[in-house]
């Protein structure tokens, strides 16, 4: 499942790390949601993700009840890539548990 968004990083302040997430859009965490998959730590889906030319594996996690999809942004990325918190982003993801 591969789909392609805009979304704006922001800072996770419930760490003293600086944790940097984007959200999913709602649709797309709606249609992941939906669709059956085994279950992993936290309810967390492998994916694979393309920033730029920056591609690396991680895990998008619920972002509570009834809430869309987190993906983390790695710092070496955000580095790579300039990605600055508060700066849309284009991200191309590929949900790889489904």
């Amino acid at each position: 499942m591969f789909v392609e968004f805009t979304a704006t990083p922001y800072r996770w302040e419930a760490r003293t790390e600086q944790w940097v997430f984007v959200d999913l859009p709602a649709p797309l965490s709606a249609d992941i949601s939906e669709i059956p998959r085994p279950r992993r730590g936290f309810g967390s889906l492998r994916v694979e993700v393309r920033v730029g030319t920056s591609v690396w594996r991680t895990s998008i996690f619920p972002a509570g009840p009834n809430a869309g999809f987190v993906l983390p942004l790695k710092r070496a990325v955000r580095k790579a890539e300039g990605i600055e918190v508060g700066r849309d982003v284009s991200i191309l993801l590929d949900v790889l548990d489904l």
